[in-house]
């Protein structure tokens, strides 16, 4: 399946690679997203080791990825409005570094991931979900 979706998307570990690195590099200078950041990841290096390996579970189906990607968020101090400037910052990057047709499939499963995780924080909040710390985003 891996290397159909390879295929299909032009996706590599390359590509997702220029993805994830320029992706948080725009992160990072945001002014709206970067502070939440920088108060969690003091090393970029492991974190965006780990985001290629995520990418590539979620994109290429690799199944490198292990980890929580919900726990990793539930704590956060956001809104939909850091939701739709994360989105807005990961679908910019990805039209300008992946094929069309990698773009495209990298940009949908980011939105459902933003929609599943913004709405868990948003359960969090109203006493429907489970109780955890505020995460220290980084490797876990």
């Amino acid at each position: 399946m891996t290397a159909r979706l390879m295929q299909q998307t032009g996706l590599d570990d390359a590509v997702l690679r220029r993805l994830v690195n320029g992706f948080y590099d725009r992160v990072r200078r945001d002014a709206m997203l970067g502070p939440i950041f920088a108060e969690r990841i003091s090393d970029w290096a492991p974190h965006l080791d780990r985001m290629v390996d995520f990418w590539s579970s979620v994109a290429l189906m690799s199944g490198r990825y292990h980890g929580s990607p919900m726990l990793a968020h539930l704590g956060l101090p956001v809104e939909q409005a850091h939701f739709d400037r994360w989105l807005e910052l990961f679908s910019q990057t990805a039209r300008e570094i992946c094929t069309p047709e990698g773009a495209e499939h990298v940009i949908t499963r980011a939105r459902r991931i933003a929609a599943s995780i913004h709405g868990n924080i948003l359960d969090k909040r109203d006493g429907y979900g489970c109780s955890a710390a505020p995460p220290k985003l980084g490797p876990t």
